[in-house]
């Protein structure tokens, strides 16, 4: 296990793990629509691409209600991971708007339980951790990574990683990258240099000994564990690409490399 208490700084997360509404609507997830688009094929038989997103946009977020209040009381181990992440791509990121001479907006990170309110129709578990633009806020259910260890993705490394990648959809956001986001093509880009983007991050942490020799191997196996491919092939048995959002498990870990071998904001951009 990584040795996360060598970073000092901690970011905004708010735990609404006490509650949980009944159901929601979209945002961009690390796996996200491919994981949508394949509940929709187990219960179809097939996959309908236009028929998955429509009916992420008509369900609406209901009242929350309250349950399992006692589990989450106080700051918990999860918690403090998540701020200690959330904290160090904070102070990466400062750094280089500074020498972009601009100011960095930090995310903030909304833990919760199967559904939540988000500026972006609601957050459901189902579509796996994201980032709503609207709110600047990334939403995420821990329990998704019990669906990454079965794809094959498992460590906190691995959870820090898709931490990460959802961080940089809040600096494509600020970059005006999101806005230009129009073909699946495109979304496969933007996926695909948000997982560069968390390359960076590990690179910016890889000095200060948090992680030992061999684990960041954690975060380039989870990359290729929600590869579109891999996560098609687990499901369907089957590997359609043009339904593809994410980017094969080759690419995802190619691009996570560039960020972490280089360093360089250039080497994603």
């Amino acid at each position: 296990m990584a040795d996360w208490s060598k970073i000092l700084s901690r970011g905004n997360v708010e735990d609404r793990r006490a509650y949980s509404p009944a159901t929601i609507g979209g945002g961009f997830g690390i796996a996200g629509i491919a994981l949508v688009l394949l509940l929709n094929y187990l219960s179809t038989g097939q996959i309908n691409v236009d028929d998955v997103l429509n009916q992420l946009q008509e369900v609406q977020v209901q009242n929350e209600q309250s349950y399992n209040k006692a589990d989450f009381e106080g700051t918990d181990s999860y918690e403090v991971f998540a701020s200690t992440v959330l904290g160090s791509t904070n102070d990466m990121w400062a750094q280089v708007f500074a020498q972009k001479n601009m100011e960095y907006q930090a995310p903030r990170l909304v833990l919760f339980r199967s559904a939540t309110q988000s500026a972006c129709s609601g957050a459901d578990s189902r579509v796996g951790p994201h980032y709503c633009s609207l709110d600047q806020t990334i939403y995420l259910d821990e329990t998704f990574f019990d669906e990454l260890q079965k794809l094959g993705g498992e460590g906190d490394v691995a959870q820090a990683y898709v931490l990460a990648h959802e961080v940089g959809h809040n600096v494509q956001n600020q970059l005006g990258i999101l806005d230009t986001e129009s073909t699946p093509d495109d979304s496969v880009t933007i996926e695909l240099q948000a997982d560069c983007f968390a390359g960076l991050w590990a690179y910016s942490i890889r000095d200060l000994g948090v992680i030992a020799p061999g684990e960041i191997n954690e975060a380039m196996d989870a990359a290729a564990a929600v590869g579109d491919d891999r996560i098609q092939a687990t499901y369907t048995g089957r590997i359609t690409p043009e339904t593809w959002t994410h980017g094969s498990s080759e690419e995802r870990v190619r691009a996570f490399n560039n960020g972490f071998q280089s360093g360089a904001l250039a080497a994603c951009m």
